[in-house]
């Protein structure tokens, strides 16, 4: 039998007055990433809450993953994109897919290491995309 304890402490930030649209959190748990959809932004904040970087993205971004390597992968919704940003949140590094391999208004996104496949979750339809993809 496993119990699972769970703290009573947290750590509350409120962001630009604005809801978070989803956040992640790195494998070492050193770095939290927040969406922030109606600015455009990607907040990265360290543990204790301290603001690292705030990157304009250039699409309204929603869902965001950070897989188990630490590579944080984020969906970009109005230009259709899924982007692989840097570990710190300061720059886009690669645009992984586009509308050109069928991403329409992406809002959820997953990559499996085990079975080497990125899980694209759209908004406008009842599609979910997998793609066979090697992240190291």
């Amino acid at each position: 039998m496993m119990f699972v304890s769970i703290s009573t402490h947290h750590l509350i930030i409120t962001l630009f007055h604005t809801t978070v649209h989803s956040c992640a959190v790195s494998p070492d748990g050193d770095m939290i990433y927040v969406v922030n959809y109606s600015r455009c932004l990607l907040v990265t904040l360290s543990r204790d809450g301290t603001v690292i970087s705030d990157l304009s993205v250039p699409a309204q971004p929603t869902g965001i993953h950070v897989t188990e390597s630490g590579q944080v992968l984020l969906c970009g919704y109005s230009t259709d994109k899924i982007f692989q940003v840097d570990r710190d949140g300061r720059q886009i590094l690669a645009e992984m897919v586009t509308q050109n391999d069928g991403v329409t208004h992406p809002i959820s996104i997953y990559y499996s290491k085990h079975t080497g496949s990125l899980i694209v979750g759209m908004w406008n339809n009842n599609d979910i995309i997998v793609f066979k993809a090697l992240l190291e």
